[in-house]
């Protein structure tokens, strides 16, 4: 998949689900992908601090990045920390269908 697939895709995803932090200065929203590899989550924040990414492995958080260039850098990391994990066609896939 195209990386401005995926960028589209999660905005849309995120503006159609996002939940406020609270105090309305942070929302986020998040997709989970379960498979027999394990369970993928992928949180994506918009606060002051700009866009933060929290990806976690099996409900433990494996990355925090900040940023669409970071994200991609760690999306790399995880396919190769846990190779079958994250697909990112059936991820975004997933995602697009609910949007």
């Amino acid at each position: 998949m195209e990386r401005a697939d995926i960028e589209r895709i999660f905005e849309a995803f995120f503006e159609k689900y996002k939940k406020t932090e609270g105090d309305r200065t942070s929302w986020s929203a998040f997709w989970s992908d379960m498979s027999d590899k394990g369970t993928l989550e992928i949180n994506m924040t918009k606060c002051p601090r700009g866009t933060i990414f929290k990806i976690f492995v099996d409900k433990k958080k494996v990355a925090e990045v900040s940023g669409w260039d970071e994200f991609f850098k760690a999306a790399k990391d995880l396919e190769a920390s846990h190779p079958g994990l994250y697909d990112e066609d059936r991820f975004f896939g997933e995602m697009e269908f609910v949007i």
